[in-house]
């Protein structure tokens, strides 16, 4: 795995990413942080439950209480939470950032690789090979 550090010369795109994903329910947030565990999409996700959003909706500008998380995954699995999200988040546009890793405790980073493997081929079986 190659990751850039600041610094250092360009490398590669980052293998790892840091998704954040906001509700307004925190619950719904937890649960689908651990679904997406489950699945392995992501090795982990940290919940913060109360963060002050400030927005433009529909020409208004409103403010509300969200919670947010941060997943670690690989890069090639954000489309799966990407779509993951659209099918089953209550917003009609949530938010879903990738952002890249540039760098970290490579004992870290290793075991978020290793513990990222994609959606399992059936309930109870090992990763799938995709």
């Amino acid at each position: 795995m190659s990751l850039a550090v600041p610094g250092d010369p360009p490398h590669d795109p980052p293998a790892l990413c840091e998704v954040v994903v906001t509700a307004d329910d925190p619950e719904w947030l937890a649960d689908f942080t651990r679904a997406l565990v489950d699945d392995r999409l992501v090795a982990c996700g940290q919940v913060v439950t109360s963060v002050r959003s400030t927005y433009r909706w529909q020409g208004a500008v409103e403010e509300a209480t969200e919670a947010r998380v941060a997943l670690h995954t690989r890069v090639e699995l954000v489309a799966a939470i990407v779509e993951r999200a659209a099918r089953s988040h209550p917003y009609d546009v949530p938010c879903v950032l990738a952002l890249p890793i540039l760098g970290g405790n490579p004992d870290y980073l290793a075991w978020v690789e290793q513990e990222t493997q994609g959606p399992r081929a059936a309930p109870g079986g090992g990763p799938s090979s995709t």
